[in-house]
């Protein structure tokens, strides 16, 4: 059969479960929109300006029958770029729409594609807003990276017999108990899900226990490993810190209370390495400056990257408050912090540091990412640390002994160029579904 709304047919009561979940969505838009007008101050001007996409109201594609990545923020951005890129270069006059619902995402497509791609904020997942967006679009596929499963969405698609493809598909252990509680909800998702491609065995596995049919599920890794073995070839002279000489951590994507425990540790440390510097990098664009005023008042010497095309000796402290620079700035440090991990956020792309050849610290909350982190632990690149105690022994150690943590950021990168490969399994799941 060629149509993929042919072979199930939901309940009656799948259906009723949909609409109830739709009118509850259309309760809560009202609220949704004073929300935005509301914090309109604290968002991005570009945001703003476009708030109404999230009503559906979007910029038709300059192409039709082409292909829509949703990427929920920066993360899924940067997974799904290298399969961007690819199929860019493979199929050149192919039109690609990117959708994100941050505004920290939507300035990393801009910062990686430009105007190469179609881009908007992804409608809310109303029946109406996801029918006129899809109207306007007209893909021929759509590809959800990691998470993001809206019923409407998928639904939308699958009357309109577009295939819908879970790329680097993460499901944890928790959200597969919530999801076997709400059958009527999940279970029509599943089935009209065309493929979903599991980025680890505990997503395949998670997958297999909700019911997804083995012929429409993949095992294809991780495709962040491809995506982070592309920055091997580039290396940028971060602020000409190269020619410094300097000893440098990094805390790359770090939130609230990173920045402390990073600014406590670099004070201890300093007394006995004078010429260590530290690179703060906030997850958020909206925390810089209140970073910026945590390091001022810590005493120490703030140099703010976006001011300065290169720093002084007696600096201190480096915030980077430009987006798009953290690959940038992993170029010329010695070791890395990643953060979300102290903060209990799941971790942020320890991929990145590794394949800069850098000793990785994180804390202990990795569930955003178990099998990466997994690997490069028993690699011996990685180190999990419980609290700042241990994060400044740590980086005592790799100090007094630059071979040891040599050998560290080496294994990672062996490490990821071991586990490469997701990129090219994932498109042939793609170009199985072409129509």
């Amino acid at each position: 059969m060629t149509e993929l709304n042919k072979p199930y047919r939901p309940t009656w009561y799948q259906d009723a479960f949909r609409w109830f979940y739709s009118f509850i969505l259309v309760l809560v838009i009202p609220f949704a929109f004073i929300n935005l007008v509301l914090r309109g101050s604290t968002r991005s001007k570009d945001y703003n300006r476009r708030r109404f996409e999230r009503f559906g109201f979007v910029a038709h594609a300059p192409k039709q029958q082409g292909y829509l990545f949703h990427c929920v923020s920066v993360g899924e951005v940067v997974a799904a770029s290298c399969l961007i890129k690819r199929i860019m270069q493979e199929q050149p006059d192919v039109q690609i729409t990117v959708t994100t619902t941050t505004p920290t995402g939507s300035a990393r497509v801009r910062a990686i594609f430009g105007d190469a791609v179609h881009h908007f904020y992804l409608p809310y997942d109303l029946h109406m807003a996801m029918a006129g967006m899809l109207k306007r679009i007209k893909p021929s596929m759509v590809m959800i990276t990691e998470v993001e499963l809206w019923p409407n969405l998928i639904h939308a698609c699958w009357k309109r017999n577009i295939p819908v493809v879970v790329i680097n598909a993460r499901m944890t252990d928790r959200s597969a108990r919530r999801y076997k509680k709400f059958p009527a909800l999940f279970e029509p998702m599943l089935h009209k899900l065309s493929h979903v491609c599991a980025q680890g065995e505990r997503d395949f596995n998670n997958y297999q226990f909700l019911g997804m049919a083995g012929d429409k599920l993949t095992l294809t890794q991780n495709i962040k490993f491809d995506q982070a073995a592309a920055l091997t070839s580039s290396k940028a002279n971060f602020l000409e810190l190269e020619q410094q000489k300097r000893q440098i951590l990094i805390g790359g994507s770090t939130h609230d209370p990173e920045e402390s425990v990073l600014l406590d540790a670099y004070r201890e440390l300093k007394t006995q390495y004078p010429k260590l510097l530290l690179i703060l990098v906030p997850r958020h664009p909206e925390r810089f400056e209140l970073v910026a005023k945590m390091v001022v008042k810590s005493g120490l010497q703030l140099l703010r990257s976006a001011d300065s095309p290169i720093i002084n000796a007696q600096c201190d402290v480096v915030l980077v408050n430009e987006m798009g620079r953290l690959n940038a700035a992993y170029d010329v440090a010695d070791i890395a912090f990643v953060g979300g991990s102290i903060a209990e956020r799941g971790g942020h792309n320890a991929l990145e540091p590794a394949a800069k050849k850098l000793p990785i610290l994180m804390g202990m909350s990795t569930h955003n990412n178990p099998e990466i982190c997994s690997k490069l632990v028993e690699a011996g690149a990685l180190t999990l640390i419980e609290d700042g105690f241990g994060l400044q022994a740590k980086i005592k150690h790799w100090l007094d002994d630059p071979e040891s943590a040599h050998r560290a950021g080496m294994a990672g990168f062996h490490e990821l160029v071991r586990n490469s490969g997701a990129l090219d399994k994932t498109l042939n799941v793609v170009n199985s579904l072409q129509r």
